[in-house]
């Protein structure tokens, strides 16, 4: 399929730079139906009506990814080239796979020297023009990260705004406890601990997978045609736990509603040809256009997505591309705040 057919006008002032607080007073769009079925009103509501919008046996699907702070500046050890590195993906517990600015002056062999001391090497270059970066020293690359980085705040904010403290708490879900994303399932950003409750108290189930979530989630396509993109690939996990939990919960009649197209991504990498979800670890790549079917997941709550992205790509194949950009026109229309630090909104097909 052509890019442009997913393209759509964003004024820049619905971009979110900040988000509200607290976190559960986000406004939701509910869309439901797709163009397959008769199209239900676009219905305004707010995050907290989560619970009465769902039904006792539903189960959401959290991603409980912590973002690391892999956004690091620098320069090449002989001083001649300002270095910017956005960590991507981790190969070994010493190298990762990073995406740099000003790229064409790192040579592999590089010695890079970034902030309070850390250094690199530049290792093999990837077809997509990343980098490995060795990690020099005896310290976990953790450690190395809490020192020298900043968070990876999606480009879109960071050209408007510096990265401040603030960011430290704001740009992590209340659910992350694995540590290995380079952006955060934004979808759960909505949350807090009186949402839960009423979500627990609806009889709504609550699971957990991982999928740390890469770099190449902030790249543009620049293919024209959607058969030219390459996804790039992300490291995910489904306990066997959860995997049960899930098909228990949809045998009994229950919806699974994946919180963010981190989780649904995963969730439809792990599914079989029969719908049973299995457990899963290891990389997904995996690009959802319209056409594809789901087959793990009844529903959708994530954010408002950029134009000509794969994730625009993702809620379109979920709900159909007419109906998705009429909803997006009705909450330019209505003011709703897109992107990471935007509102919600809830796709039911």
């Amino acid at each position: 399929m052509k890019v442009d057919l997913f393209d759509f006008d964003l004024p820049s002032e619905r971009i979110a730079l900040r988000p509200v607080r607290p976190r559960d007073a986000a406004r939701m769009l509910v869309v439901r139906g797709s163009a397959e079925k008769p199209w239900a009103p676009f219905e305004d509501r707010g995050v907290r009506d989560l619970p009465s919008l769902l039904s006792p046996g539903d189960v959401l699907v959290f991603n409980d990814t912590r973002v690391i702070p892999a956004q690091l500046e620098g320069r090449r050890a002989d001083g001649e080239a300002k270095i910017g590195a956005t960590l991507h993906k981790r190969i070994d517990l010493r190298r990762w796979q990073a995406f740099l600015k000003n790229a064409k002056r790192v040579k592999e062999g590089d010695s890079l020297v970034f902030g309070g001391g850390v250094t690199a090497i530049a290792e093999a270059r990837h077809g997509d023009g990343s980098l490995t970066l060795f990690f020099e020293g005896d310290e976990p690359v953790e450690v190395l990260l809490d020192r020298a980085g900043t968070m990876p705040l999606p480009p879109y904010i960071a050209s408007k705004r510096g990265i401040d403290a603030q960011d430290l708490e704001d740009y992590q879900t209340m659910f992350a406890r694995e540590e290995g994303a380079v952006a955060a399932p934004t979808a759960s950003l909505h949350f807090t601990q009186r949402l839960v409750d009423a979500i627990d108290a609806a009889g709504i189930g609550r699971a957990m997978l991982t999928l740390h979530v890469g770099a190449g989630t902030f790249l543009p396509v620049k293919a024209d045609d959607t058969d030219d993109h390459q996804m790039h690939a992300e490291f995910g996990r489904i306990s066997a736990e959860t995997a049960q939990q899930l098909n228990a919960a949809r045998a009994k009649g229950g919806r699974i509603i994946a919180v963010g197209t981190t989780s649904l991504r995963l969730l439809e990498s792990a599914v079989d040809a029969d719908g049973v979800i299995q457990p899963f670890a290891g990389d997904t790549a995996i690009f959802i256009t319209p056409g594809y079917r789901l087959r793990a997941v009844d529903g959708l709550m994530t954010n408002f997505h950029l134009p000509k992205s794969t994730l625009m790509m993702l809620v379109s194949a979920l709900m159909g591309r007419e109906r998705m950009l009429a909803a997006y026109e009705h909450a330019i229309a209505g003011g709703y705040r897109f992107y990471s630090y935007g509102d919600s909104s809830l796709l039911l097909p």
